[in-house]
């Protein structure tokens, strides 16, 4: 099954339900305290309690959490030929976003998603962004990132998942391109043709293509195809 991250807000809301349970039990236990002990049992009470609350936190939720629902991982999808057919902005429907994210070239980002099949952006492109600094960032607060198309602002990818920000980095640095695995791909809006490997957004997107290797599939994508902010 599909893991699915849980909401900020969910989270949120967990963690004043269990504030809530948290202080009846303390409220119960004490009165069952003798009265000449109680003064001394309810500091050690509010000790505990107060550590339950900080390790809720910590576990109420898988550590790489995400900013809305959405299903991540799962087996591969596959699609055929008519997702890449010429629209009305090359193969999508309009262009890139404006304000795209990690300083990618707003003119390179609609050429190699919109109106290209085969090329991609220089290999080690990402080393000239600030894509590295928001990984490894992601990698402190233990919280993966999730990369949108650069089209229409749904998620595609949520990585780091399964390994760590470095060991994420350093496989796209040895290959060129930010390279992702079967569980960080969100298979709702990402589809791989048959045939070729191209993979493409569900919206006709160009983002890379599928290039397997000894532990599955890698997907060799360009960063430019993903550095869109999230649709409303």
């Amino acid at each position: 099954s599909t893991p699915k991250y849980i909401s900020t807000d969910r989270r949120r809301k967990k963690m004043r339900i269990a504030f809530i349970q948290l202080a009846f039990i303390v409220v119960q236990c004490m009165a069952l305290v003798p009265s000449n002990t109680q003064q001394q049992v309810r500091r050690e009470f509010l000790q505990t309690a107060t550590s339950a609350i900080i390790t809720f936190g910590i576990t109420a939720v898988p550590s790489n959490s995400y900013a809305q629902d959405v299903a991540v991982g799962g087996k591969a999808v596959y699609g055929n030929e008519q997702i890449m057919y010429q629209k009305a902005h090359g193969t999508s429907e309009i262009p890139v976003q404006v304000d795209l994210s990690y300083g990618v070239s707003n003119k390179l980002a609609d050429s190699i998603s919109n109106y290209n099949r085969q090329f991609a952006e220089r290999a080690g492109y990402f080393q000239y962004t600030s894509f590295e600094d928001a990984v490894l960032a992601s990698g402190q607060t233990g919280t993966p990132i999730t990369f949108y198309d650069s089209v229409t602002g749904k998620p595609l990818f949520v990585a780091p998942i399964g390994r760590s920000a470095d060991q994420f980095l350093k496989e796209s640095k040895i290959h060129g391109w930010p390279s992702f695995r079967d569980e960080e791909v969100v298979w709702d809006n990402v589809r791989i043709l048959k045939g070729s490997g191209e993979t493409v957004s569900m919206t006709g997107t160009h983002l890379g293509h599928n290039l397997p290797d000894g532990k599955g599939n890698r997907f060799c994508i360009n960063l430019v195809s993903i550095a869109g902010k999230p649709s409303a």
